[in-house]
């Protein structure tokens, strides 16, 4: 069974937040990250040719570590909301959630309530950790002895 550190799991929540897919060789562990085109159907991916080609060659030889739905991305921001203990703040957060457009509304909040938006990128990140733990784990890849915790 392949393991993982935590800084390669790390690695991988970090790319996925950041629009790649994430793939590891079965056998060998080796990481790829390629842009998700299907979520980003502009991004330009010639500079990732190499990996792209390699995927392609022996995609049975890799799994893939999905990104988070939108509807994953909403109940983690729902969480942070609902921890927050500036009353004012996490009522516009709430509001924010249950509007048209809650992404571009909750990131508006967010980046305009000082030093609880450096919470939010904590919170998000440590999600998105235990979200790949999740993944690694399903596909057997780690157990629950395993320390990964960050």
């Amino acid at each position: 069974m392949q393991s993982f550190t935590t800084e390669q799991i790390k690695e991988i929540s970090q790319q996925l937040d950041c629009g790649f897919r994430a793939f590891y060789h079965k056998l060998t562990g080796e990481l790829i990250f390629v842009p998700d085109t299907d979520r980003h159907f502009d991004m330009d991916t010639s500079a990732w040719k190499e990996e792209l080609k390699r995927l392609k060659k022996n995609f049975l030889n890799y799994q893939e570590i999905y990104a988070m739905e939108a509807s994953d991305s909403f109940k983690v921001m729902a969480e942070f909301s609902e921890q927050i203990t500036d009353e004012r703040l996490r009522a516009k957060l709430i509001d924010a959630l249950e509007r048209k457009g809650p992404f571009t509304h909750f990131k508006f909040v967010i980046d305009n309530a000082g030093d609880y938006r450096q919470h939010w990128f904590a919170f998000k990140g440590n999600s998105y950790y235990e979200w790949v733990v999740d993944q690694l784990k399903m596909h057997n890849q780690l157990n629950d002895q395993e320390n990964v915790s960050q």
